[in-house]
């Protein structure tokens, strides 16, 4: 049996704490984040140093017992707590009964660069949260060696950013803040094409594949889910790519267009130079 909750009154200075990260000020100040739910409080858990703390129910800690398991092995604190508790420090309308405390994640720009990657997301001016966070899933399960943030984007560590991503956030590296010609110029000059994604391109995605222009070191570059790329940010590409509509639909929402994009890519790498392994370093 779990002992009895640890922490009784959401009043508890950690549980200020905690619910403080809810902001967006605070994060950044703290540079501390909430990753909510048993997937990404397991991805926590396995990543380093990463999880600092872990609030959970007494039922969530008796079912997810190999979790919480997980989190003290790697030196997180864990608090018991009722469920008032967690539903005061969670930002999900139906809380699964754990919430981890993590550290930032996001690494220097040039760290990226220096890791010479061959398939990157680069989301220019996208504000969703909830969109942001769906790329970066995208973008990890179609193998891509890192994400990037500008200036112009959502916070990464924004509650919705995070559950969206479920756990992606703990599996590549991700810059942060970075302005879009600073991205691009620095991509090119580490010999990586930049494509980027608008519905209004002059080239097509089919095309691009046929023509074999993909199998070499691409970025993509998306932009905002209501107006997409301004035109000074498509200048910066080495390729307008519109992704075709052979049906009757309008358009693709963002984020099923940048899973089309980087699965293309991702498939045409392969093709290229073999079938490379997604956990490969």
């Amino acid at each position: 049996m779990v002992a009895a909750p640890e922490l009784i009154s959401p009043k508890s200075p950690r549980v200020s704490a905690a619910r403080r990260l809810a902001k967006r000020n605070f994060r950044g100040k703290e540079r501390l984040f909430l990753a909510e739910g048993p997937q990404a409080v397991r991805e926590a858990a396995a990543h380093g140093q990463t999880l600092v703390e872990l609030f959970a129910t007494v039922e969530a800690a008796e079912r997810y017992a190999d979790i919480v398991g997980e989190a003290r092995a790697a030196g997180a604190r864990v608090h018991l707590a009722d469920e008032d508790v967690i539903a005061d420090i969670s930002t999900t309308v139906t809380p699964q009964g754990l919430v981890g405390v993590c550290r930032f994640l996001d690494v220097p720009f040039e760290e990226i660069l220096a890791a010479r990657p061959r398939l990157v997301a680069v989301l220019a001016h996208v504000r969703d949260p909830g969109n942001a966070g769906t790329v970066l899933r995208c973008a990890d399960a179609a193998g891509a060696d890192a994400v990037i943030l500008t200036d112009a984007s959502v916070d990464l560590y924004n509650p919705k950013s995070v559950r969206a991503s479920v756990g992606s956030h703990f599996h590549l590296p991700v810059a942060v803040g970075v302005p879009v010609e600073q991205a691009v110029r620095g991509l090119k000059d580490a010999g990586v094409r930049i494509l980027a994604a608008d519905g209004a391109g002059e080239d097509d995605l089919d095309t691009e594949l046929d023509k074999g222009t993909m199998g070499t070191p691409t970025a993509w570059v998306f932009g905002n889910e209501a107006w997409g790329l301004p035109e000074e940010t498509r200048a910066l590409a080495d390729a307008v790519v519109r992704v075709p509509i052979h049906g009757r639909a309008e358009s693709l929402n963002l984020a099923t267009a940048a899973a089309v994009c980087l699965y293309a890519s991702a498939r045409a790498q392969r093709a290229a130079g073999g079938c490379r392994s997604v956990t490969s370093s």
